[in-house]
């Protein structure tokens, strides 16, 4: 039962989000500060994946659940009603927002990383040519037939930084890039596309 509370709470928090102000009860302050606190704790440069990241909820939600259940029982919520318990569940997740807790939300986008059906994962290994850099920076490495693959670098991954600094002192060296695969929607084609986006980079 506690383990699916969790969860439920977990995915009505992602899909919840309001603006405007809130008062909150002495409770629910309580709840929202030591989550905000509890994922703030977390070096989130390191959650690289949609698994990771929902662990990290998980596990600090779960430290509240004394809490919440006393929440539920002051607004007359039964641990059985599920969906009161999912509006409750709601009202947690909107309440972090509203906080503009930018832990829990930077979070949020790294939960709902991979979430489109058919999303994919993987690695590419071969020779770092160059960064491209366009509307956007671009990994190209070729592999053992001398053909060039062109990886997106959209967000921050863990050790991003040194290539910001210096790309000539990587040139020609043997990398291995980890991805995913996320559709994004191309202005000049009018369309969806399949890219695949770098999500970390190892120097073999």
């Amino acid at each position: 039962m506690k383990k699916l509370l969790l969860f439920t709470f977990f995915y009505c928090s992602l899909l919840s989000f309001a603006n405007g102000q809130v008062t909150l009860s002495a409770t629910e302050r309580k709840i929202s500060d030591n989550l905000c606190g509890c994922i703030g704790k977390v070096d989130l440069e390191k959650i690289t994946d949609k698994p990771s990241a929902e662990k990290v909820f998980v596990d600090c939600f779960s430290k509240e659940f004394n809490l919440v259940i006393q929440l539920a029982e002051e607004k007359s919520i039964q641990i059985s009603d599920q969906p009161a318990m999912r509006k409750l569940g709601e009202e947690v997740g909107k309440n972090l927002f509203k906080d503009n807790c930018q832990p829990f939300i930077a979070l949020s986008m790294k939960m709902a990383q991979g979430t489109n059906t058919g999303s994919m994962t993987g690695t590419s290994e071969g020779t770092l040519k160059r960064i491209d850099t366009k509307d956007f920076n671009y990994f190209v490495i070729t592999d053992n037939t001398n053909n060039e693959k062109s990886f997106i670098w959209l967000r921050q991954f863990p050790g991003s930084e040194g290539f910001m600094a210096d790309t000539k002192k990587f040139t020609n060296k043997k990398v291995k890039l980890s991805w995913q695969e996320i559709e994004v929607y191309i202005p000049s084609a009018k369309n969806y596309y399949k890219i695949k986006e770098v999500v970390g980079v190892e120097v073999l």
